[in-house]
């Protein structure tokens, strides 16, 4: 199969032109890691297998941020494990097909070990993309629109030099298990505040976000994890804005064929627009 053409323009928009019968994949949390290593390590296989059956007309792949549920690069030293799913990375990498990381609020502490190693560029804010003259917003989505005042001043400290500068020389042991132990905390407070429940569009900050950026600039769609709900909500008559779910309980992606945006379950079930 011929190859995708990528490109950057003036604007630094990313622009992808798909051959025949391409596709570009989205997806996000896969919170590798999580919640202890045989059910990380069964998500892992489902991932591999995902990703084995795309790659034939995959034009390009982006992970849309919380791949891993932590995720720390000290100078000499990576989280360990992973390896099938490196393996893959690797193996489809060597095809040439184009992949790219976004940092969420579990991995943000990525720097160059993709880059350098895979070739993967890595994202830490959203980017604009267009793909056969359709315009994209993709990011993970923590941080922005309205409320969660409290994570936005959290994430500062933690995305701070400071904050990295000290954490790196904590013994790799200690600092990835109080790493797990935070994560653990805040995914148990979110389920009993019930935030990863729809509570309609005014309660969707990233429904907001996206609309208040479509008042200023056009997008067709607008594409987000973070939120662990999958979710196809139109802005206008010419916007959407998407969130991928998460593969911890359902295994949800974005698939983009050149004409349309669909947003699909592992078994291929597309979800209708709410």
């Amino acid at each position: 199969m011929p190859s995708s053409q990528i490109a950057t323009n003036r604007n630094n928009t990313m622009k992808i032109t798909l051959q025949q019968s391409q596709k570009v994949y989205f997806v996000s949390d896969f919170h590798l890691g999580t919640p202890d290593d045989i059910s990380s390590r069964k998500r892992e296989d489902k991932i591999v297998k995902w990703l084995g059956e795309i790659e034939a007309d995959a034009a390009a792949v982006f992970f849309v941020g919380d791949i891993f549920d932590f995720w720390f690069e000290y100078e000499k030293v990576i989280p360990k494990g992973f390896f099938r799913f490196f393996a893959k990375l690797t193996m489809m990498r060597s095809k040439g097909i184009p992949m790219f990381f976004f940092t969420g609020n579990h991995d943000l502490w990525m720097k160059d070990y993709f880059s350098d190693e895979l070739g993967i560029p890595i994202f830490h804010h959203p980017q604009e993309i267009e793909i056969n003259h359709k315009r994209f917003l993709v990011g993970h989505g923590d941080g922005l629109g309205p409320g969660d005042r409290k994570y936005k001043l959290l994430k500062k400290f933690f995305t701070s030099n400071l904050c990295k500068w000290m954490f790196k020389w904590l013994h790799p042991d200690i600092g990835i298990a109080i790493a797990q132990a935070w994560s653990k905390n805040s995914r148990l407070s979110n389920e009993l505040k019930k935030e990863d429940e729809f509570k309609g569009k005014e309660q969707e900050w990233l429904f907001q976000y996206s609309r208040d950026i479509e008042s200023k600039i056009h997008f067709d769609y607008y594409i987000f994890g973070h939120r662990h709900l999958p979710l196809n909500l139109p802005i206008n008559d010419t916007s959407v804005y998407y969130n991928l779910g998460e593969w911890v309980n359902q295994c949800y992606y974005g698939e983009f064929d050149g004409k349309g945006f669909q947003l699909k379950q592992y078994n291929g079930y597309a979800i209708k627009a709410n």
